[in-house]
C-alpha cells in the first residue's frame, strides 16, 4: 500500500485537469507545499512575477487558558493554578491570532502559467483579488477527481493506519517527501521547516522517516564489511 505520491503521479494528475485553473491548483499545492487555506488566501498582490516568489500568510487561532484569580497561564489539563495553588473550576479562555508570513520561491514555468491564467481571467491588474475564488470543498473535489481520472490508488496514512483517497494535503506531503529524498541533511531539514511554516522541528523531521532514507542508511551501516 502506497503512503505518498511521487512527482510523476502528481504530473499525471496535472494532465487530467480539465482546465488551467485546476492544473494550477494541483501544481501549486505540490510545488509550494502549502496548506489549502494558504493557497486559497493568496492574492494577486502576493505574487512577485519579477522575482518568482509567492508570499504566504498563515493565520492561526490559539486559545489561551488562565486562572481567573491570578491570571496565570494554564495547560489544558490543569486543575490547580500553578501560581496560587487554588482549584480551577472554570478557566478563563482568551483567543489569540498568530499571523506568520513567509516568502516562497516558485519555478519559472509555474510563474508563466500564473501569468497566463490571470491574463485570461482579466485579473492581472486587480491586485486586491484572490487568485482562486473557490472554497475548500470545491478544491478537495478537484484534487480527488483528478487523482481518480489518473488512476491513482488510495493512500495509507503511516501515522494513523487509515486508507484514504488522494487529498490536497497529500500533495503537501508529496512535496515534503520529495525534498527529503533529494536531501535529508540537517541544513535541508531546517530549510524545509522554514518553507513549510512549521513551528516545531519535530513536525518537519517526521518526513525524513516517511522518506525512509535515514532508516535505510542506519540499517545498511549495521552490515558494512560483512557478507
Amino acid at each position: 500500500m502506497k503512503t505518498y505520491l511521487t512527482p510523476s503521479e502528481v504530473e499525471l494528475m496535472e494532465g487530467e485537469a480539465g482546465n488551467l485553473r485546476d492544473r494550477l491548483l494541483i501544481r501549486l499545492l505540490f510545488r509550494l507545499g502549502c496548506r489549502v487555506s494558504e493557497l486559497l488566501a493568496v492574492k494577486i498582490s502576493d505574487i512577485d512575477f519579477l522575482n518568482h516568489t509567492v508570499t504566504i500568510q498563515h493565520l492561526k487561532t490559539r486559545i489561551r487558558l488562565s486562572c481567573p484569580t491570578r491570571n496565570a497561564s494554564l495547560a489544558r489539563g490543569d486543575r490547580f493554578c500553578p501560581g496560587c495553588g487554588s482549584k480551577v473550576d472554570q478557566a478563563t479562555s482568551r483567543q489569540q491570532q498568530l499571523r506568520r508570513i513567509r516568502m516562497l520561491p516558485v519555478d519559472f514555468y509555474t510563474i508563466e502559467l500564473l501569468k497566463e491564467y490571470l491574463s485570461a481571467n482579466r485579473q492581472r491588474n486587480d491586485n486586491s483579488r484572490l487568485v482562486f475564488s473557490l472554497n475548500r470543498h470545491r478544491l478537495w473535489q478537484i484534487v480527488r477527481n483528478c487523482a481518480k481520472r489518473a488512476g491513482l490508488p488510495d493512500l495509507l496514512n503511516p501515522e494513523t493506519g487509515r486508507v484514504r483517497g488522494v487529498s490536497p494535503h497529500r500533495l503537501r506531503d508529496a512535496f515534503c517527501v520529495h525534498a527529503m529524498k533529494l536531501d535529508d541533511s540537517g541544513d535541508a531539514l531546517r530549510l524545509l521547516q522554514e518553507h513549510l511554516g512549521h513551528a516545531s522541528f519535530n513536525t518537519t523531521a517526521r518526513y525524513r522517516k516517511v522518506a525512509g532514507e535515514e532508516h535505510r542508511r542506519w540499517y545498511e551501516s549495521l552490515w558494512n564489511g560483512t557478507v
